[in-house]
């Protein structure tokens, strides 16, 4: 049986955003990580450019200093596409709305809903609140009425509003002829 050769890659792989990207999560300037592993801040700039390679012994102490896996730094990112005639229909109430999940069913962090809303359609009669931390409504196009406890806001195309997820509140469509379009974002507690 004859052995399959895989030619290696000269193709530079790209390491220099993550370790950015860890730098900022743990609020660390770069002054702070040379100081931290003996390596000059030019050099650490080079490197979250991805301008220079470091070596295997300046990767894993910056790793360490960071507080990052190494074979973190190459894994491919976690992506999941959902194409719109797949997105799962839900159903939170209301009457004129065909609204479907567009992030993955296995998504708890956050999940994004696009509602198309009939001329007329509207949200529950009574208000409701969503067992989520944060809100993000935004009307995509047409118009909608947010109701609130002690407040009505009239929104446009364009528009987007943020509250608080266990805020009670409905919505309606005040167009007697235009159906309007609407993306929901809900945060889910301990992820904003």
């Amino acid at each position: 049986m004859k052995a399959l050769s895989v030619e290696p890659s000269n193709a530079p792989i790209a390491i220099g955003s993550r370790i950015r990207t860890a730098r900022q999560a743990r609020h660390l300037t770069i002054e702070q990580v040379a100081d931290s592993t003996g390596l000059t801040k030019g050099f650490l700039s080079r490197v979250e450019r991805d301008l220079t390679s470091p070596s295997v012994a300046s990767l894993v102490t910056l790793c360490q200093v960071l507080s990052i896996s190494i074979g973190d730094l190459f894994l491919p990112p976690q992506t999941t596409l959902v194409r719109w005639p797949d997105a799962p229909g839900i159903n939170l109430g209301g009457n004129g709305i065909n609204e479907r999940l567009i992030t993955p069913r296995t998504e708890r962090r956050v999940q994004v809903i696009r509602s198309e809303i009939a001329p007329g359609g509207t949200g529950e009669s009574d208000l409701y609140s969503v067992d989520c931390d944060v809100e993000v409504l935004h009307v995509a196009e047409g118009r909608l009425e947010l109701v609130f406890t002690a407040e009505t806001m009239n929104l446009t195309a364009g528009d987007t509003v943020t509250f608080p997820g266990r805020e009670p509140h409905s919505w309606r469509n005040p167009d007697p002829l235009a159906s309007a379009v609407v993306i929901w974002t809900l945060v889910s507690p301990g992820s904003a």
